[in-house]
């Protein structure tokens, strides 16, 4: 075939393609090319300023000298600034990003491909995690040619913990079988969601929860990926509570849910925290939650919006007979970092809170349609709240499972007989 021939016919193949998006998919696609076009350009800018000043070279490091073992990771994350935990295509700003920097910088492995590695969870944009455990091959201080040969373990969370940013950081190791998988022999992942009780109704918050422990269909409480073929949405809740984290303040007491569960969907704990807050404030009745769960009865998961990410936390992640080694030294300054992270928030919050205790002592809180008092869990859902608040099962509802299976089964993007 003519090449003129062929490329005229590639291009008309794209724009094809791309009338098949929908809107809201042209618009993602826009994005990341943009994203993506940025990035280039700063790879380009970096490689002229590399040389206009040209780096000695050093001597290529031989990972073949050494042996290497297979080991658990155990990390922690402030997650608010970066733009998710997975690397991506169009931004350096991921968790994961920084800790293979810091890994391949530190020489103990020689690159992501060869390291066999698995991630416990894959947090979002803004999530935070106290408990992110991932596995991976990495090099030791013994020599192949001589094993017998005697040399200094290698301290991994002090070594890693030089490279990362202080908002990333290693808290423990442990060597474990090379079978062992920190995705697939994860038998647990505990979450926390923290929030101020504001004027909640926490009793029937905490009778909304009771319903969501056991095995359910939770397609009404996430986002659903079917384009990257989830079709299945039974998930199992096997711990849900409620607990005060202080009881000073009555508004702005500290609250936390925790939920605990073998495997999660994507956006399924903040559609969740969406619903209870509705729940809390008396907007829904906490027999709304079996409501949604019905999906015989409610296929089509109706509009509403789901929680703010800065407050949810991967707290803990459970394995079999994992021997955790923590460095004291590490530790201290892991704790040390985080002690200065929470000094200036801690600050910025009570600074905040006596300017809002200043200006409700000048309000005439008798005023017709005061709002002075209204529910701080407010500021965690996101979306624009309407004036008239109208219930969850008389909105507008999204497709249905089946609606998108179809859709992307048409598209090609999906098998069903490869799913179950």
């Amino acid at each position: 075939m003519d090449p003129k021939v062929k490329k005229k016919q590639n291009k008309t193949d794209v724009i094809e393609n791309l009338e098949d998006y929908s809107k809201e998919e042209l618009i993602q696609k826009i994005k990341t090319l943009s994203a993506h076009n940025v990035q280039l350009k700063n790879l380009l800018s970096k490689g002229t300023a590399s040389e206009e000043k040209p780096v000695k070279s050093s001597k290529p490091f031989d990972f073949s000298r050494y042996q290497f073992q297979h080991i658990a990771l155990h990390f922690l994350y402030l997650g608010w600034d970066y733009k998710g935990f997975v690397v991506q295509e169009d931004t350096t700003n991921t968790v994961e990003y920084h800790l293979f920097q810091a890994l391949q910088r530190t020489k103990l492995i020689p690159d992501r491909a060869s390291s066999n590695y698995h991630r416990c969870g894959r947090t979002d944009k803004g999530v935070s995690s106290f408990g992110q455990i991932i596995s991976l091959d990495v090099r030791t201080n013994v020599l192949k040619d001589d094993p017998s040969k005697p040399s200094v373990p290698l301290n991994y969370c002090k070594i890693l913990n030089r490279e990362l940013p202080n908002d990333i950081q290693c808290v423990g190791w442990s060597a474990v079988d090379e079978s062992f998988s920190a995705r697939f022999d994860c038998k647990s992942r505990t979450y926390r969601y923290y929030f101020p009780r504001g004027q909640l109704n926490l009793e029937k918050m905490r009778i909304a929860t009771e319903k969501l422990i056991g095995a359910h269909d939770f397609r009404n409480f996430c986002k659903m990926d079917v384009g990257n073929g989830v079709v299945e949405f039974i998930r199992k809740i096997d711990e849900i509570n409620i607990e005060s984290i202080n009881q000073n303040e009555e508004d702005y007491d500290m609250y936390v849910i925790i939920i605990k569960g073998k495997a999660f969907l994507w956006h399924q704990i903040r559609c969740i925290m969406g619903v209870l807050f509705l729940i809390g404030q008396e907007n829904e009745v906490p027999e709304v939650i079996d409501e949604l769960l019905n999906v015989t009865k409610n296929p089509r998961k109706p509009a509403y919006s789901m929680a703010s990410e800065i407050p949810l936390n991967l707290y803990y992640c459970e394995y079999d007979d994992l021997n955790w080694n923590y460095d004291q030294e590490a530790l201290t300054q892991v704790i040390e970092k985080l002690n200065k992270q929470w000094t200036l928030q801690a600050v910025k919050s009570e600074l905040i809170k006596g300017m809002v205790t200043s200006l409700v002592s000048l309000k005439r809180t008798n005023e017709e349609g005061d709002s002075t008092y209204k529910c701080l869990s407010d500021h965690l859902i996101q979306g624009i709240r309407c004036k008239k608040y109208q219930h969850l099962l008389e909105r507008q509802s999204c497709h249905s499972l089946e609606h998108k299976i179809e859709h992307f089964t048409k598209r090609r993007k999906l098998q069903i007989e490869n799913k179950k």
